[in-house]
């Protein structure tokens, strides 16, 4: 049974895409035809599309690993850390920062000198220090937590990313790429779809946006619940498997 249907889609405007003159030609088999100039989007093969992404994003749920939301565009922003902050999978709604991916060592000391002043804050250090080297100090700290986001409890690598717009994030997807990640996409008509899990769907428009992420939010909480719930039976079983020690009574 398909996640969403076709109505949903085209209430959304998810099958709006680009003018004709701006599209990839990559893109030719998800678009349905030309109306005014701009391409239509096949939402049949979006919702195909879709649910090939909702099944695997669910797996990687259910498994314990995470995806990495990338969406740094105006309309997408609030959106993702909406949609996406209850699940408790990481985000990026700024700046993509250069190696975030492929130079994580780094990205995890900016994590460590984060915790590290959240530490002096807490130990009483700045009681010792004066107002401007405290206020430099949180400046700092600012900063860091404006560019990093949700990933401050990010230990290692994602197992896969999503981003909203390929050609906005086109540095995540290029280091996504290098390691091997599995890659899902929204991709409109004037992106390149050669990722793992392609969605063909309007990538401007609030309302498209925020559909494609509900839907996949929807399938990783699916499998985050079937994982606790595998977990629960598991530990049932083992309860009920330990048999209860037996006391021989004392011969007088």
């Amino acid at each position: 049974m398909s996640k969403t249907d076709f109505n949903q889609l085209l209430d959304a405007g998810v099958h709006f895409g680009h003018l004709k003159r701006k599209w990839n030609p990559k893109m030719a088999p998800y678009i349905f035809m030309e109306q005014n100039g701009i391409h239509i989007i096949d939402l049949y093969k979006t919702m195909i599309k879709l649910d090939e992404a909702c099944a695997a994003a669910k797996q990687i749920a259910k498994s314990g690993r995470q995806i990495l939301f990338v969406a740094t565009k105006k309309q997408a922003k609030e959106i993702v850390e909406e949609k996406i902050k209850p699940t408790g999978m990481p985000y990026i709604t700024e700046r993509w920062s250069g190696g975030m991916l492929t130079n994580f060592r780094t990205i995890r000391k900016a994590i460590k000198k984060m915790k590290s002043i959240d530490t002096m804050a807490e130990d009483g250090t700045f009681d010792k220090i004066s107002k401007r080297e405290r206020l430099q100090i949180m400046r700092e700290r600012a900063k860091l937590d404006k560019n990093l986001g949700s990933i401050v409890d990010m230990k290692r690598v994602p197992s896969a990313i999503f981003v909203v717009d390929v050609t906005k994030e086109k540095i995540a997807v290029a280091e996504a790429k290098k390691l091997g990640l599995p890659i899902f996409a929204m991709v409109d008509t004037n992106s390149d779809p050669s990722v793992d899990f392609p969605i063909p769907a309007n990538d401007d428009a609030s309302k498209s946006i925020s559909l494609i992420v509900d839907v996949i939010s929807k399938a990783i909480t699916e499998g985050l619940n079937e994982q606790k719930a595998e977990r629960k039976e598991k530990q049932s079983e083992n309860t009920d498997k330990k048999e209860p020690v037996k006391t021989r009574a004392r011969k007088k």
